[in-house]
């Protein structure tokens, strides 16, 4: 079954459509890459996923079980969030919020992931500096490892290698590889970068105010629309 099924939905800001007839799904294990220039539709669904907006028309279906509050979910980063005072510890811990229920403090358990999700990410001798005072890079893992906090299914990255150096950024791409691969989390990832996204992901979908395309990346390639936008610029 999978994991989320969008079947021609379509979000409207004042009246007016952000991106409309949508129709894809994402199943167990997959990595979908949505690419799309800017203003084409992307915050936008990636809101209508964490249930944060209600689409105009169709349905957005989770099955195996998958609630929205059980998605990790990367932002991407302002930068007051980048200056947040609390350290790494807090901020990874604080992705089992939503395990808590009406318990008013955090388990044993819980912070126990959160060592776990620390070693994970190369982090632990990390855990008790100050979030602002991280490189960016240093700050994406600390997220990646809060995402993990939250979820055992799915995790939703918003663009994680904005401003990133390409050392760096290829070192992020590896590390969320091994996060679907080795840990068999599904990853749904936002991105301008389209040639990392040929390389990384099984799924593309590709957004300009609707589906320009949706399918394996194997496919993409061969597309028209993929064609165009990875032979003729790095970014779309």
């Amino acid at each position: 079954m999978n994991l989320i099924t969008c079947k021609n939905i379509s979000f409207v800001y004042d009246g007016v459509p952000a991106v409309k007839d949508l129709d894809f799904s994402v199943e167990p294990n997959d990595y979908l890459c949505i690419v799309g220039e800017n203003g084409a539709g992307k915050s936008t669904l990636v809101k209508g996923l964490l249930r944060l907006k209600k689409p105009a028309s169709g349905t957005i279906h989770m099955g195996n079980g998958l609630l929205a509050k059980e998605i990790g979910y990367l932002p991407q980063q302002t930068a007051v969030q980048k200056d947040f005072p609390a350290s790494v510890y807090e901020v990874v811990l604080s992705g089992c919020l939503n395990r808590l229920g009406l318990k008013p403090f955090y388990t044993k358990r819980e912070k126990e992931l959160a060592n776990e999700n620390l070693q994970k990410m190369g982090i632990t001798k990390l855990k008790n500096r100050c979030y602002r005072e991280l490189s960016g890079g240093q700050q994406q893992r600390v997220l990646l490892a809060r995402a993990l906090c939250a979820t055992k299914k799915v995790i939703l990255l918003d663009e994680p290698a904005a401003g990133l150096d390409p050392v760096v950024t290829q070192n992020l791409y590896e590390l969320i590889r091994q996060i679907n691969e080795d840990m068999g989390i599904t990853i749904i990832m936002v991105s301008h970068d389209i040639h990392a996204a040929v390389q990384y992901a099984k799924h593309i979908l590709h957004l300009c105010h609707s589906q320009l395309f949706f399918g394996t990346t194997e496919d993409y390639r061969n597309s028209e629309v993929g064609s165009r936008f990875i032979g003729g610029v790095s970014h779309a």
